[in-house]
């Protein structure tokens, strides 16, 4: 019982997957409390003597805060107190969203509230606590604030140019960070190349749309000197450590909870102001702070995501064989990096995965992060995953073209092999084993090739322009201490589960990862009922709560299976291994020869029933002076995990796309869409399908539809849903997943992550359609998103 578990010893080889949890579509636990409304959001908690918070925000993209007169708002009906930086400031310390790893990286110190200036339109300047939301509203309406309006920095393709306005003068210029990485020779390879083909990508501007607002209730009590934060966020261990942090608390005396959570995106993976604001306050009050931000808030404070412009180019030679690529990012993050991932790291990500797929010897790429006066970016889902595979695929696409070769035949010929691992990309990356040929293979058993191209020509003679995108992917998932480096707050990669089986049987887990819509708990329920043996009905998953699960580092990156489910799943093993030794001697059986199954203690050679996991539960908690003085019963076990050879577990996978386009008015159709990825062991294939179908809907929403619109002067003008269009099921095509299992050899689970990969290939995917149904015409369209003005202009007709 003490031999090292392996992938068949727990049942995990491919042929006992039907006879496990493992594989199976198995329905969310959670599913009735959601369908019935009876879930526990945060803006359902109520704490007695709360109060609510609502926030003046900037009116100007960057002005000099001159004055604010509280008289008018304080006579308000409700109205508690009205709150400034210098306020906040005398118990809440700035933060500076640096990390050690990113040679050069600098930002300026922030605070809850701004002392002094307003960097971008919507930051909050002055908070008014009252009663209830309605009348902290009025309140904020009665502030009398005087702004100086400073010029704005807008524009990041001027951030860096003589006379460009310095948002924060003591850094000295407005450049953040920059990376090159090179690998070969570059220069050579492109003098020495059959063609080498060019073109600008841009990526426009959009943000997470969550059905549950950002939301945040701080209670500090004076009596024992603790602050309990009820939060809509991924990470409760990481903001746990933020909170204690940023006000001079011990980590011990703070305490998050975070219960249902209506869809993240990455959104509520970062640590905005107006939310340590509501915690500060709090601190100050000594009663419970609540803010919900409203839907016009969320559009000018949560954080946005891929403003970048990127220049790039592709070597090949006469056989289509890709000598290199060449690629320029630049990216505008706002007035500051955001706490504590930095907004650099979208841009550093654009550097590892550009080229990714592909084998190929020279490699140089440059990111450059600039500040701006514009709402912060920072890391949204599949964070640079979209702007590199569409550069990437885009390249791939127009190298082509130029040298006459189907598409599908250039990438059979340069996908890295799938006998070649393991390797490391041009950009340093490591990869332990990848499928990207399997997955072209998966793809074209899936989509009809042949019909497809018949039926485009057919159009075509009719004056109908269809097209056909394909575009293969990398995703970055279970990200190890690498990920991150040293600097801010301490943000774990390793996770950790404890399991416990009650005296009736029943097993609960409690894990440091966060149910965040996307299937946690049903995940972690299979791992678990799978790795105790008991079925799943009998396992009750306990998340989100600092101080009752172990530590860990959230939901974010896909880690949620590959370590969140590897550490469960450990646990599990260790408690069936303690049952079955207590089982053993309750018995007189060797407990090697025993085994459980759906909640029995059985025979492993013959499957004859036992004893029930029940009736030991009671015994041992119950009349535990029946058994041996010396047999060890504690029936809960707690593991940890954390990845150790590579620093991601990269998956991989490929996408297409079929794609109508009225070169009249310049709308664009999805009619079809289709993707193979491969997350290693699929632990739910439904879940993993619906993970993959949303992410490919959130690719194409931000390819076609969604845009955070500026003017000039910075004044953010999609400020509403009537202005921003998010996709719905008529904007969406009928999508079509497909699988290739690559497991992981880290952990026994073999689980990679699954949340990213539609996102991160649909954009190219569309991209590269879209100019199929334009080549005939001669337009080409390389700016997200892709507009019906923007397939117009392409086409010269405007």
């Amino acid at each position: 019982m003490n031999d090292i578990p392996t992938p068949d010893s727990i049942g995990l080889s491919r042929e006992d997957l039907p006879n496990s949890y493992i594989g199976r579509s198995v329905p969310r636990p959670n599913v009735p409390k959601l369908v019935q409304g009876r879930a526990t959001y945060t803006d359902d908690v109520v704490l007695p003597r709360m109060v609510h918070a609502a926030f003046l925000r900037s009116p100007h993209a960057h002005a000099r805060i001159v004055s604010v007169d509280a008289t008018a708002a304080m006579q308000v009906p409700g109205v508690v107190r009205v709150f400034t930086g210098q306020d906040l400031a005398k118990v809440c310390d700035p933060w500076v969203a640096v990390l050690a790893h990113l040679k050069g990286m600098k930002s300026a110190p922030q605070h809850p509230l701004p002392l002094d200036r307003a960097t971008w339109q919507g930051e909050p300047i002055v908070a008014v606590v009252a009663d209830s939301r309605a009348a902290a509203e009025d309140g904020v309406a009665a502030l009398r604030v005087e702004f100086d309006p400073l010029p704005a920095q807008v524009d990041m393709e001027t951030a860096l140019a003589p006379g460009a306005t310095v948002i924060h003068t003591e850094l000295g210029d407005n450049l953040v960070f920059q990376r090159t990485a090179v690998q070969g020779d570059v220069d050579a390879a492109f003098a020495a190349a059959h063609k080498v083909v060019e073109a600008t990508f841009v990526t426009g501007r959009h943000t997470g749309v969550t059905l549950e607002p950002r939301s945040i209730i701080a209670d500090y009590n004076r009596a024992d000197g603790t602050l309990t934060v009820h939060q809509s966020t991924q990470a409760p261990h990481m903001m746990q450590n933020v909170f204690a942090k940023q006000l001079r608390m011990e980590e011990s005396q703070v305490r998050v909870i975070c219960k249902d959570v209506g869809g993240s995106f990455g959104i509520k993976v970062h640590v905005y102001p107006d939310e340590v604001a509501v915690a500060a306050m709090s601190r100050i009050l000594g009663r419970p702070v609540k803010f919900v931000a409203d839907r016009f808030e969320a559009f000018a404070s949560d954080i946005h995501a891929r403003d970048h412009r990127i220049k790039g180019r592709i070597a090949v030679d006469a056989d289509g064989k890709i000598l290199g690529f060449d690629i320029d990012d630049l990216t505008g993050i706002g007035p500051y990096s955001v706490y504590p991932r930095t907004s650099a790291i979208e841009g550093n990500q654009v550097v590892n995965l550009c080229g990714g797929p592909y084998d190929f010897a020279n490699y140089r790429c440059t990111t450059t992060v600039v500040l701006q006066n514009k709402v912060p970016t920072c890391q949204y889902r599949a964070v640079g995953h979209p702007i590199a595979t569409a550069v990437t695929e885009g390249l791939v696409d127009l190298a082509a073209q130029a040298i006459g070769m189907d598409p599908i035949e250039m990438r059979r010929r340069n996908l890295v092999r799938d006998d070649a691992y393991p390797f490391t990309s041009p950009a340093g990356m490591k990869f332990e084993g990848l499928s990207h040929h399997a997955s072209l293979k998966k793809l074209l058993e899936m989509v009809p090739v042949e019909r497809i191209r018949a039926d485009q020509a057919e159009a075509r003679a009719r004056g109908v322009h269809r097209g056909l995108g394909i575009a293969a992917f990398i995703e970055l998932t279970n990200p190890s201490p690498f990920m991150y480096g040293i600097g801010g707050a301490r943000i774990s990669a390793q996770d950790g589960a404890t399991v416990r089986m009650d005296p009736d049987g029943s097993v609960v887990v409690a894990s440091g990862v966060t149910e965040q819509g996307q299937g946690t708990e049903a995940i972690l329920a299979q791992i678990v009922a799978h790795g105790v043996g008991v079925p799943v009905g009998k396992v009750r998953v306990i998340t989100g709560d600092t101080q009752a699960t172990p530590y860990g580092g959230g939901t974010w990156a896909c880690r949620g299976a590959g370590i969140g489910g590897e550490a469960a799943l450990q646990s599990a093993i260790a408690l069936k291994e303690q049952l079955l030794t207590v089982a053993g001697t309750m018995l007189q059986a060797n407990p090697a020869s025993l085994d459980i199954v759906l909640g029995e203690v059985v025979d492993k050679a013959t499957g004859a029933q036992r004893i029930s996991l029940s009736e030991i539960g009671r015994i041992v908690y119950f009349r535990g002076d029946t058994l041996p003085k010396d047999l060890p019963r504690e029936f809960v076990q707690t593991r940890h995990f954390i990845t150790k050879e590579y620093p991601f577990a990269f998956t991989n996978g490929i996408q297409a796309c079929w794609v109508e386009v009225d070169v009249a008015t310049g709308m664009v159709k999805v009619l079809e869409h289709w993707c193979v990825e491969d997350c290693g062991r699929v632990i739910n294939p439904l879940l993993v399908d619906e993970q993959v179908r949303g992410g490919i809907v959130q690719g194409l929403g931000g390819a076609l539809y969604e845009h955070c619109v500026y003017d000039d002067q910075g004044n953010l003008l999609t400020t509403t849903m009537a202005d921003y269009l998010v996709p719905m099921a008529a904007e969406m095509p009928e999508i079509h997943v497909g699988h290739v299992e690559t497991p992981t050899r880290e952990s026994l689970l073999g689980a990679k992550g699954a949340g990213e990969a539609g996102t991160a290939g649909a954009p190219g995917a569309l991209m590269n359609a879209i100019n199929d149904a334009l080549r005939p015409l001669g337009g080409i369209v390389t700016a997200q998103p892709f507009t019906p003005a923007s397939i117009l202009r392409a086409l010269g007709t405007i």
